[in-house]
């Protein structure tokens, strides 16, 4: 370290005399914004200025008193700086300056932190060292908090997911060459949602920052507990066998459930669903562990909630962890523009037959990374069930709609003598009002006429969101849209609601036609159908429709229109290549 920008020079200035010097340099060092001392090699002091001094709590003249010099690493207080104060003054003795940063608790002063620089000097009488110290405490403050904003969530105090996750790659990491020695929970609460939607965002946070110190109680300092984001939470548990690991989490399960939240004079029952997994050197990966644990998590929910829930590895949990990959692939492949549209036809059944199609419906599918088709059946329940529907239905939306103003969609309906193109629409989209506001502008902007498009929608949905569906059909009937009722007949009661919804076609459950050619039941039961859609004035249209005999059954019913492989088997609309 070069000290000449903090120490005078050790020449006295032309005309100065020796005395006068030596009182300037001590002028100098006693007016010092920072802690200066002077130790010989003994790291015994020799001078400390007034800073100094104070900051040790001992006086100078105490601390460089002839024959009683006490040495400055007794005034530390911390075993650990007084070992790194020595390191650091063996590299001065040896003729390197040094930098480095302590914390100081001396036994008469005040803790802080502290910045130090040391130099070595040789004078006539001998080797000494020079030392300033700066004191750093309110930027270490200031780091540390920042340090604790980062790795910590602003809401609980409790460790974010980021701190959690990297944690966590270092217990999987360290935990290879054992096994099962520690254990990854997954905490999610079953009834956060009531709580936010009754008593508002403000009850949430409240709930929330209550049931963190909660659960900060009922765990060891050892472990770590953290919220991993929006209701969930997550724990470590240090050197814990799963069964140890499930005691603690039926623990909290226990107190979680025990627990009642207050608000406004309202009082709600709090409960968690709880997953967890073993990880040991069989672990492949933090990712892996988190994926297993939150697939037990939601196994745990599926069965009745309020409950503990290991990944064993088995149907239940592989299978919900295999929907949950699904999430990483949907987002990836919408990134990427990895999906397809493809077209069915729906035959009129009062045409002549070779006249063509009647309707068309609009189908998706997946391209793969490998570049194979996936059909919807294999990502629909995961898209569900994670919340990924309005984004894929926008997808669909925005490139049959609005890509190339409709071109792309005119071309082939002008092609294919079809009434209606059908698309799809999921129940999460029906309920997002950020979509709707989408489809609608859409609808505005399309250069595809509104009365060449027919929305479905399962009936299931239709009946659990009753309001909701019939306020957005009269909201987009006005755009000249139809809509159909899809899987009509899954659930019988469902008939009633017909009169209250402007709803144009029935789509009969293939489940019920798959097999009327042969089951008298089945064949009962589609006729009743097609009577009660004829009776309101609905179209008909039965879906898998397979064989030759059952078109002629359903011929002999009157059904207005068949959809199926026996018709037509799916197939790219814009002549993409692929099989289904």
């Amino acid at each position: 370290m070069d000290t000449r920008s903090q120490h005078p020079p050790s020449a006295h200035p032309p005309g100065l005399e020796p005395e006068i010097e030596r009182e300037l340099l001590r002028a100098y060092i006693d007016s010092a914004n920072d802690g200066i001392f002077v130790v010989c090699d003994e790291m015994k002091f020799h001078v400390a200025n007034p800073l100094m001094a104070t900051w040790l709590g001992v006086s100078e003249t105490e601390l460089t008193a002839h024959g009683r010099r006490m040495p400055i690493t007794e005034l530390f207080g911390l075993a650990e700086t007084g070992a790194l104060f020595r390191e650091h003054f063996r590299t001065v003795l040896e003729g390197r300056a040094t930098r480095f940063e302590m914390e100081i608790n001396p036994p008469r002063g005040e803790p802080r932190w502290v910045e130090i620089s040391m130099n070595r000097v040789r004078l006539n009488s001998g080797e000494l060292v020079i030392g300033i110290l700066r004191d750093v405490t309110e930027r270490r403050m200031l780091q540390a908090t920042l340090q604790h904003h980062t790795s910590h969530d602003d809401l609980t105090g409790l460790v974010n997911r980021r701190e959690f996750q990297q944690r966590l790659h270092a217990l999987v990491s360290n935990a290879k060459p054992r096994r099962g020695s520690h254990v990854l929970v997954y905490i999610d609460l079953d009834q956060f949602k009531l709580v936010n939607d009754s008593c508002g965002h403000l009850a949430g946070d409240e709930l929330l920052r209550q049931l963190g110190r909660h659960l900060k109680r009922l765990t060891k300092q050892c472990d770590v507990i953290a919220r991993l984001g929006g209701d969930e939470f997550g724990l470590l548990l240090y050197d814990q066998s799963i069964e140890e690991g499930m005691r603690v989490a039926e623990t909290l399960r226990a107190a979680m459930a025990g627990y009642r939240f207050a608000w406004n004079g309202r009082s709600f029952e709090v409960t968690a669903s709880v997953g967890l997994c073993s990880i040991g050197n069989d672990t492949v990966s933090a990712e892996d562990a988190l994926s297993a644990a939150d697939a037990a998590c939601y196994v745990a929910k599926d069965r009745g909630r309020n409950r503990v829930q290991a990944y064993s590895g088995g149907t239940a949990c592989t299978g919900r962890r295999q929907e949950m990959q699904w999430v990483a692939r949907l987002q990836k492949a919408l990134d990427e523009n990895r999906f397809q549209i493809w077209q069915q036809q729906i035959l009129d059944l009062r045409r002549v037959p070779g006249e063509g199609a009647g309707h068309v419906e609009m189908l998706l599918r997946l391209i793969d990374e490998d570049g194979a088709i996936v059909a919807p059946d294999r990502f629909f329940p995961a898209a569900e069930r994670y919340g990924l529907m309005p984004a894929i239905d926008r997808w669909v939306i925005q490139h049959l709609l609005l890509d190339g103003q409709g071109g792309h969609l005119q071309a082939e309906m002008a092609r294919i003598p079809a009434t209606h193109c059908a698309i799809n629409l999921s129940g999460a989209s029906l309920n997002d009002d950020t979509f709707m506001d989408f489809l609608e502008d859409a609808l505005r902007r399309t250069m595809l006429a509104g009365d060449r498009l027919c929305f479905e929608i399962t009936e299931t949905v239709a009946v659990t969101h009753f309001g909701r569906t019939r306020e957005v059909m009269h909201a987009i009937k006005r755009f000249g849209c139809q809509f159909a009722l899809d899987d009509f007949g899954s659930g019988m009661s469902s008939f009633s609601y017909l009169k209250n919804l402007p709803v144009d076609y029935l789509k009969i459950d293939g489940a019920l036609v798959r097999h009327i050619a042969e089951d008298a039941a089945d064949f009962a039961m589609v006729e009743a159908i097609n009577r009660v859609g004829a009776a309101l004035g609905l179209k008909t249209i039965a879906e898998f429709v397979e064989s030759e005999a059952a078109l002629r059954r359903l011929r002999e019913i009157g059904v207005d229109y068949a959809q199926g492989y026996a018709i037509h088997r799916p197939q790219p609309l814009f002549g993409e290549s692929g099989s289904a």
